[in-house]
């Protein structure tokens, strides 16, 4: 392959970090008014949440699919960036992955809104499984290894499908009054102890 003329291209370059910030704000202020309300949010209430104008969301994320996809992206990041974290400082591995699934569970419950726009045509969102998955199923793997090699769990667990059937737990959160996905997903986590 070669190079394009006028020299090796340079890579992109980086934020400065008050720019990321900004953008992180942004996003956790987004992530907020979406739990609140869901993915239709209106913008006036994104931009005031994170103190900004209008236009500074607009400039950042030109459409609403650009704004889910950075906080859906973002909030996944912070998920899969927790689980070598929760491993140095949790007192067991076992501890750690579940702490970890309490993270995931929340991510999932306050996704209102969510499971609608991924299905929808907007070929924004086509990325965002296979990006969820790159991400996570990693992550999980990385836990469930530690706890076995503990002796904390049962050998075998398989990541993708712990976190599927994390996810189908959820499902009925905000469905049945007084359905606590984190009590169901306790019970699964918990049988996964090596007796």
């Amino acid at each position: 392959m070669s190079e394009p003329e006028g020299g090796p291209a340079s890579p992109a370059p980086r934020k400065r970090a008050d720019a990321r910030r900004n953008e992180a704000t942004l996003l956790e202020a987004a992530a907020a008014a979406f739990r609140a309300v869901g993915v239709d949010a209106p913008v006036r209430d994104i931009a005031a949440r994170a103190g900004v104008g209008v236009g500074t969301i607009y400039r950042h994320f030109p459409t609403r699919a650009d704004l889910i996809v950075a906080v859906y992206r973002h909030q996944v990041q912070a998920c899969a960036e927790a689980a070598p974290a929760l491993l140095a400082t949790s007192g067991t591995p076992h501890a750690a992955l579940t702490a970890w699934i309490d993270l995931f569970v929340d991510f999932l419950v306050t996704k209102h809104g969510l499971a609608g726009a991924l299905q929808s045509e907007d070929a924004t969102f086509e990325t965002l499984h296979g990006y969820f998955l790159d991400r996570l199923v990693p992550a999980c793997a990385q836990l469930l290894d530690a706890a076995t090699e503990a002796g904390e769990i049962q050998p075998g667990p398989n990541p993708q499908e712990l976190l599927f059937a994390v996810g189908n737990l959820c499902a009925g959160a905000g469905r049945m009054p007084d359905y606590d996905a984190r009590r169901m997903v306790g019970l699964l986590v918990a049988g996964l102890r090596r007796r």
